[in-house]
């Protein structure tokens, strides 16, 4: 039952976004921005594990890891001035984030 919560909670969450994102970009940036998928990982987290060195472990990997998928926008937001298209934007940010992050897991600390 958690599970189909946790599934529709998530849903509703995407999907307010995308709604929102169409009529007034900005306003849905911003909900983009906010941590809203993190800060429902780690409630989620803890009512299963109610293990604060798991929660600690998640916030110190999410800390490093957001900045590292950070690449995945700039095509996106260049795309207008660069005429590619979405789908081309969109393959060449998740390549740029592929990158950094597959960096971040080959080269980085074990944790």
């Amino acid at each position: 039952m958690w599970l189909i919560v946790k599934a529709l909670i998530s849903a509703a969450v995407i999907v307010a976004v995308a709604e929102l994102s169409s009529r007034m970009p900005r306003l849905g940036a911003l909900l983009l921005t906010l941590p809203i998928i993190s800060i429902l990982a780690f409630i989620m987290t803890w009512n299963n594990e109610h293990d604060i060195a798991t929660i600690a472990k998640l916030a110190r990997e999410t800390l490093v890891l957001v900045p590292l998928g950070l690449p995945f926008f700039v095509p996106l937001a260049l795309s207008d001035r660069t005429g590619l298209s979405f789908w081309s934007s969109f393959a060449i940010g998740v390549l740029l984030a592929s990158v950094t992050i597959g960096a971040w897991f080959r080269f980085g600390p074990q944790v």
